[in-house]
């Protein structure tokens, strides 16, 4: 069941990318729907594995993959637009990759290992693509709160991936119960 959510996000991807590169209020009706899905999913199927006892590292990659598909494509979308700049879907594509080999590759871990940091901003991704699709919607005052918060996930990004370097060589140093992204 808890697959099931996620793969419904998964499902999503495409036509979340599509309306987020579309600037009609029809389209922002339409991503706003398909984030509010995308969100939903997100928060239950974490509890709905847990309670089932269906808890793999296949299912956690499969979770993380799918959020970074729904809001990489998003922000791509938006991008084409000018909504948001390059460089936030290029950085956020650049941080996963890099979590994803350090934790598999590099480190040789059987799930991915997070960080607090990366775990915030995992979070915080979503919400450029919510506030694109409300400004288009006419909620205009949330225009520069966005402009203030994509390049502070830049930055927060930039960060991150500064850590995970600093700590890959420290990796006997984490406690072995550090948060998961």
């Amino acid at each position: 069941m808890a697959n099931a959510l996620t793969a419904l996000r998964l499902l999503l991807v495409l036509p979340f990318a599509y309306f987020m590169a579309q600037g009609d209020a029809g389209s922002a009706m339409f991503a706003l729907a398909a984030w509010v899905v995308a969100v939903i999913t997100d928060l239950l199927d974490g509890p709905v594995a847990r309670r089932r006892g269906t808890v793999t590292s296949w299912s956690g990659s499969f979770d993380h993959t799918s959020d970074f598909l729904f809001v990489t494509c998003g922000m791509f979308g938006g991008a084409v637009r000018g909504a948001f700049p390059w460089i936030l879907p290029v950085l956020i594509t650049a941080a996963f990759s890099q979590y994803v080999i350090d934790s598999y590759w590099i480190l040789r871990h059987r799930k991915l290992r997070g960080s607090k940091l990366g775990r915030y901003n995992g979070i915080l991704y979503f919400a450029p693509t919510i506030m694109d699709s409300l400004i288009r919607l006419g909620v205009t005052f949330l225009q520069p709160v966005l402009t203030v918060l994509v390049w502070l996930l830049v930055l927060s990004t930039l960060v991150s991936m500064g850590q995970r370097l600093w700590l890959r060589s420290l990796p006997e140093q984490l406690p072995a119960g550090a948060p998961e992204k």
